[in-house]
C-alpha cells in the first residue's frame, strides 16, 4: 500500500500539463499522416504498406534540401512529391504487373530503405537548429508556433481532399475502393483511380514525415518504421469518436476532422503514459493494443444492437403465437 501511495505522489500533474502542448503538436503533425493512411485504407480499401518507407523518404529529401540550403517550405513541397513518387510506384506495381496491393507496398518499403540510405549519405542527418529556421521545431519557447503552423497544414489537407473527393474524378475514386467490379462496368479506369490514390495518400505521409524532420531537427532511416500502425490507429480511434458524437452526422470533412483528432488523442494517451512512467520499450504494445481495442468497438456495438434486435423480434412474434 505504501508503495502504490508513493508512486501516485511521484507523479507530477504539472508535467503532464507542460508535456501536453508537445504531445498535440506531434498528433497534427502525424494527424497529416493518418490522413494520407484514410486515402488509401478507407478510400482505396487497400492497406498500403509503403507508407513506412515513404514517411521516412519525406524526412529523407526534406533534411538533405535544408542541408544544401533549400528553403524548408520548398522541402516540405519536394519531400510530398517524393511520396508521390513512390506511391506511384506501388501503384505500377500492383496494378500493371499484377503484383498484389500489399506484396507491392512491402516491395517498394524495402526498396525506399535503401533509396533513403543513399540519398543521406548514412543512417541519419541532423540539422543545426540554431542555424536553420523552422516554422515547425518542438522549442518549446515557440511550440504555440508550432501548434499553429501544424494546424493550419492539416486544415488545408482536409479542405483540399473534402473538394476533391467531391469531384466526378474524386467520387470515381471513391466508387473504386466501394466496388471495384461496379466502378469499372460504369466505364472508370479503376488502375488509373488506385495509382492516383496511393500517390496522393503517399505524398500526404512522405509530407509528414518531412514536418517531423524539422519538428525534430534530423531524419533516420527507421523514423518510419510502425508508422502504418500509427496511422491506422488514428483512422480508428477517429472514426469511433466520431461515429459515437454524431452518429449519422457524421459526414466526409468531419470524418477527415476526426481522423485529425484521432492522431491528437493518441499522442495525448502517448504523454499520459509516459508521464504514468510506463517503460518507453512497451510504447509499441501499448500502441497494438488501442488499436485492437478500437477496432474492436464498432463490432462489439453492432453485435450488441443485432442481438437486442433478435431478441425484440423474438418477443414480438411469441407475443403474436399467445
Amino acid at each position: 500500500m505504501e508503495a502504490i501511495l508513493g508512486y501516485f505522489s511521484s507523479l507530477n500533474p504539472a508535467a503532464l500539463l507542460r508535456a501536453a502542448p508537445g504531445g498535440i503538436a506531434q498528433g497534427l503533425v502525424w494527424g497529416m499522416m493518418a490522413l494520407g493512411v484514410y486515402m488509401t485504407f478507407r478510400m482505396l480499401n487497400i492497406a498500403d504498406m509503403t507508407v513506412d518507407g515513404s514517411f521516412a523518404a519525406g524526412g529523407a529529401v526534406c533534411i538533405m534540401l535544408v542541408l544544401n540550403g533549400c528553403d524548408p517550405s520548398l522541402a516540405l513541397i519536394a519531400a510530398f512529391f517524393t511520396g508521390v513518387i513512390a506511391g506511384s510506384v506501388t501503384g505500377f506495381l500492383h496494378t500493371v504487373l499484377g503484383i498484389p496491393d500489399i506484396l507491392a507496398g512491402i516491395l517498394t518499403q524495402i526498396s525506399l530503405y535503401s533509396i533513403n540510405l543513399n540519398i543521406m549519405g548514412r543512417a541519419n542527418q541532423a540539422v543545426n537548429v540554431n542555424k536553420v529556421s523552422f516554422y515547425i521545431t518542438s522549442n518549446v519557447k515557440v511550440l504555440g508556433q508550432t501548434i499553429a503552423v501544424t494546424g493550419v497544414f492539416c486544415a488545408a489537407a482536409i479542405a483540399l481532399l473534402w473538394w476533391y473527393l467531391g469531384t466526378q474524378h474524386g467520387s470515381a475514386l471513391r466508387a473504386t475502393g466501394i466496388n471495384e467490379q461496379m466502378a469499372r462496368a460504369q466505364g472508370i479506369n479503376t488502375n488509373a483511380m488506385k495509382v492516383i490514390g496511393l500517390a496522393l495518400g503517399d505524398g500526404l505521409v512522405a509530407l509528414s514525415g518531412a514536418m517531423l524532420s524539422q519538428y525534430q531537427g534530423f531524419a533516420d532511416v527507421n523514423m518510419g518504421r510502425g508508422a502504418i500502425v500509427i496511422g491506422l490507429a488514428a483512422v480508428i480511434i477517429g472514426e469511433v469518436l466520431g461515429q459515437a458524437f454524431l452518429r449519422k452526422r457524421l459526414n466526409l470533412w468531419l470524418t477527415l476532422l476526426f481522423v485529425v483528432l484521432g492522431s491528437v488523442i493518441y499522442y495525448l494517451v502517448y504523454v499520459f503514459v509516459l508521464w504514468l512512467k510506463f517503460p518507453a520499450d512497451d510504447m509499441k504494445l501499448l500502441t497494438a493494443v488501442v488499436v485492437a481495442l478500437f477496432l474492436a468497438v464498432p463490432y462489439l456495438r453492432d453485435r450488441k444492437k443485432n442481438s437486442f434486435r433478435r431478441l425484440t423480434r423474438r418477443n414480438a412474434d411469441s407475443g403474436k403465437g399467445a
